[in-house]
């Protein structure tokens, strides 16, 4: 194998691994809001699971993508571990879709395929259509680089010390920790596995020779998503772990069949092709698999629980529930996932708020610190929601997401200044302590006031978080915002009337106006809020 052979091996790798990356960020761009839904509606049903598991890892082509992205949703509390083992079980299956597009007889298309991509990319504006482009390019690509890598390993058949080494590699424990080996250096088991097709059309080796390197090809994926667990939470750990133990489980089980059974004559049976081999006998290792493990999957969550073992701490405030920076490598899901962490900032505005008007009325010190604790959350989540928003946005994004994160950024500051409004109307409440409050008539005019801005608080949130604007709900909202304007100026004037008779202390005059401009200013960020729903693509 002279230099020119390297070169050309080399290059038709790179080439390869590009197509592979192109190809998966490709199909993940185009099929982007159809990966969110399907995330969003998955349950502990553990068909529906795995399914979910085949169809994301399908699109993106890599299995270790998919773990690594279940552990980010593990630590930000979008799934739970019960239901995470089937979308892993899932993954395994996806990832077979490449090896048996490879395994097709369609390298003839590539040149072709390039072409057509590069006209969709560079001739048409639409980006959907772009993004389509960029799948074909890399599909095109990818059979390139294949083609390369044959042709480039073509002379090794030839070499008797090469043929030795091969032989090496269908003894199990060598065989699969080379397998093991290659994966986790690459990071994805679709291309070592098309590497090895790449060297069974070169007619270098043969199926019955690197059926062991399959196996250790799937233990190898683990190791990408074991790295990642590292930093997550207990659940981030044990869906690594699940992970390894399902492969790990699934090549004991696969080596006594191999050796003792015909599985490899069997599989050669079905199709002279050795790249067509390989992808049968990688597909037929991860569904039995798969069906074998199925009724066990819980037991797997207990044992990697022993494993990992110790409780999760305490439910903790001051952290983000749903953002972690791992989802940020699928764009989609990182939208959809910040839209839910903007709920919660949400709920906890709406509630701090409606704790200040309770304590506002009422003293209460557990609530006092309840709403100065909501607050300092609240800061935290305005810093780090925004934090996180800037990096969405400068990711490669749908037109429809792109003005939905542009909006975001509008509602997240709203909700902190609706939150230190709050905090004023709680140090209001505090003078109460010192013997200052207000005449009954006052008091029955802030709680009416302070009833309707909840009111528009509560629906402006809603309104913005359905995401549908529907003009004749917006009106209401902004009729109300008018009537609150109104009121404020119609309570100023009654106060000044209270004042002038003796009603109402006069320390407290301009406390009343101050608690009237807050809750004034409330309703303005509410009706923000609102707005902000008329930037993204629903309006």
């Amino acid at each position: 194998m002279d230099l020119a052979h390297i070169l050309s091996l080399v290059g038709g790798l790179g080439l390869f691994l590009f197509g592979m990356k192109m190809m998966g960020e490709g199909l993940e761009l185009v099929a982007g809001s159809k990966l969110r839904g399907l995330l969003e509606k998955l349950t502990s049903n553990p068909l529906l699971g795995v399914l979910v598991g085949v169809v994301v890892t399908g699109a993106i082509q890599s299995s270790s993508a998919t773990t690594v992205m279940v552990v980010g949703f593990l630590n930000a509390g979008l799934l739970k571990l019960e239901q995470a083992v089937y979308v892993i079980m899932g993954a395994n299956i996806g990832t077979t879709v490449t090896s048996f597009l490879i395994g097709l007889k369609i390298n003839y298309l590539a040149p072709i395929a390039v072409f057509l991509g590069v006209i969709m990319v560079m001739m048409f504006k639409k980006k959907i259509v772009q993004q389509t482009g960029m799948v074909i390019i890399g599909f095109g690509i990818l059979f390139t680089g294949m083609d390369a890598m044959s042709s480039a390993m073509a002379p090794l058949k030839d070499i008797p010390e090469f043929a030795q080494l091969m032989v090496q590699f269908s003894n199990p424990v060598l065989g699969i920790l080379a397998g093991a080996i290659l994966t986790a250096v690459i990071q994805s088991s679709s291309a070592s596995v098309g590497i090895v097709q790449a060297m069974a059309a070169s007619g270098v080796v043969g199926l019955g020779g690197v059926v062991y390197i399959l196996f250790g090809q799937n233990i190898g994926t683990c190791a990408t998503a074991l790295l990642a667990s590292i930093g997550t939470n207990r659940a981030g750990k044990r869906a690594a772990v699940i992970h390894l133990l399902f492969n790990v489980i699934g090549t004991l089980i696969f080596i006594p069949i191999t050796m003792f059974l015909p599985y490899v004559p069997f599989i050669e049976s079905l199709t002279s092709d050795p790249k067509m081999q390989i992808s049968v006998a990688h597909i037929i290792f991860n569904i039995v698999v798969t069906l074998v493990m199925l009724p066990f999957a819980q037991i797997l969550v207990k044992l990697a629980a022993k494993l990992v073992p110790g409780q999760e701490s305490e439910y903790e405030e001051m952290r983000l529930h749903y953002l972690d920076e791992r989802i940020l490598q699928t764009p989609p899901i990182a939208v959809a996932q910040v839209i839910k962490e903007v709920e919660r900032m949400a709920g906890i505005a709406s509630r701090n708020f409606k704790l200040s008007i309770q304590v506002f009325f009422k003293p209460d010190k557990e609530k006092r610190q309840q709403i100065r604790q909501n607050e300092q959350v609240l800061n935290f989540l305005n810093h780090s929601i925004t934090s996180y928003l800037v990096k969405i946005h400068a990711l490669d994004l749908m037109e429809a997401d792109n003005r939905l994160i542009g909006s975001l950024f509008h509602v997240v500051n709203d909700l902190e200044r609706v939150g230190d409004h709050a905090e004023n109307i709680l140090e209001y409440s505090e003078q109460f302590d010192r013997g200052l409050p207000f005449s009954p008539s006052a008091m029955e005019e802030l709680k009416d006031m302070s009833g309707r801005v909840q009111l528009i608080i509560d629906k402006s949130i809603a309104f913005f978080m359905e995401r549908k604007p529907d003009r004749a709900a917006a009106d209401v909202i902004i009729a109300g915002e008018e009537e609150i304007d109104e009121l404020v100026l119609t309570l100023r004037a009654h106060h000044v009337t209270r004042l002038n008779a003796l009603e109402c202390s006069p320390e407290m005059g301009m406390t009343f106006v101050d608690i009237l401009t807050d809750l004034e200013r409330v309703s303005d960020h509410a009706t923000n809020i609102m707005y902000a729903a008329f930037d993204d693509d629903c309006a």
